[in-house]
């Protein structure tokens, strides 16, 4: 998407690679909205750190950020043992699979680039393909995400009210979104619409990167506590839910998201609105069987406890007064908290996935998405 910096637009992807040093060059998604900067990791084990520490988020962009990452690693052995080569490159999956335990996409992305460098005969081979690999996800992850966009545009209306919980745009894929994509595409079409974006505590994703991004699109739309979503449901002034997802499960169409999207589920249902789920197909989980068994991500307990931000400069809006953040402590000092980074919604509370192939229904996702991943 492009983003304007001193008064130009230029056009960024979240995550990209530079061949030249074997770096991985992302968005430092940390620092927004207030500072738009790039952080290049020098290994796989400090791209692994940087899924794990945020500085990367969101399914597709993980899942593109691993596979670079997994391909950066390869290309670091040096010798010409295959079979020093494949442990080392085990070692470099493994660390990056458990960065973000609860998003599918890594692994998936991964297993495409393992799969992409079985044919080479020699490491030099394997290596080339496995970038060569990398850099095919990264392109798909856009292409699913303009399809979704495509589809999506189709549910929206002149005169809706969508609302969006955490950040499922395009800092949170390579680029262009997949909750957002519809939103996206139906500004382009012409429409009319609002936005309302769910602050999504305790990182506040949708005040910080949801916000932002809708800011740099011109796209109309409030920040909203995640709690007020039902009130404004309540008042007929929500008229469509869209969510991204981390992992949905194709033998039952239940979906891990950011936590709290079970709540705005829930919500739905019983006003009647209609919810759904934007993904590409790399999200999608084909093995696991159970929501339950879906492993969900523990966060430090500081993320609750603590808010981070910059000085408000008196009389000026959305400018901070510091270059670096600050971080307080809000909550009671003697007190700890527990900190979920996902909740699971079953299957019967979502109303379609928007997929690259169409809005699905989430009981025949695997009968109709099967094979064609």
């Amino acid at each position: 998407m492009n983003v304007t910096l001193g008064g130009k637009k230029k056009h960024f992807r979240t995550v990209s690679f530079r061949p030249d040093s074997n770096r991985v060059a992302l968005i430092d998604q940390r620092l927004l909205p207030h500072t738009f900067s790039l952080l290049e990791t020098e290994n796989f084990r400090q791209t692994a750190l940087a899924i794990r520490n945020m500085t990367t988020r969101g399914a597709g962009a993980i899942g593109a950020t691993a596979a670079y990452g997994l391909a950066q690693g390869s290309r670091a052995f040096r010798g010409k043992s295959l079979e020093c080569f494949e442990l080392h490159v085990q070692k470099v999956f493994q660390v990056l699979a458990d960065a973000r335990p609860t998003a599918v996409d890594p692994v998936n992305a991964m297993r495409q680039v393992l799969a992409a460098m079985a044919p080479g005969t020699t490491v030099a081979e394997k290596q080339e393909l496995a970038l060569r690999a990398a850099e095919v996800f990264a392109d798909e992850d856009v292409e699913h995400c303009r399809a979704i966009g495509q589809w999506g545009a189709e549910l929206i209306r002149d005169g809706m009210t969508i609302l969006t919980h955490c950040n499922a745009g395009w800092l949170a894929f390579v680029d262009i979104g997949s909750a957002t994509a519809p939103i996206y595409e139906a500004q382009s079409q012409g429409k009319q619409f609002h936005v309302l974006c769910d602050e999504t505590r305790p990182r506040s994703q949708g005040a910080i990167l949801t916000a932002w991004e809708l800011a740099q699109q011109g796209i109309p739309h409030h920040i909203i506590p995640d709690n007020a979503a039902g009130h404004y449901m309540q008042r007929g002034k929500i008229q469509m839910v869209i969510t991204g997802a981390d992992r949905v499960l194709a033998r039952t169409g239940a979906a891990a998201n950011k936590i709290g999207t079970f709540t705005k589920a829930v919500l739905a249902k019983y006003h009647g609105i209609p919810f759904y789920i934007a993904i590409p197909l790399s999200t999608i989980d084909w093995e696991t069987a159970d929501g339950m068994d879906i492993p969900i991500e523990e966060r430090s307990e500081e993320e609750v406890l603590c808010a981070w931000g910059r000085p408000q400069v008196k009389g000026k809006k959305g400018t901070g007064s510091s270059e670096k953040s600050i971080q307080v402590r809000v909550a009671n000092p003697s007190s700890h908290a527990l900190n979920p980074g996902f909740d699971v919604t079953p299957a019967e509370l979502i109303t379609g996935f928007i997929t690259p192939l169409g809005i699905i229904k989430p009981t025949e996702l695997m009968r109709k998405l099967k094979g064609r991943s």
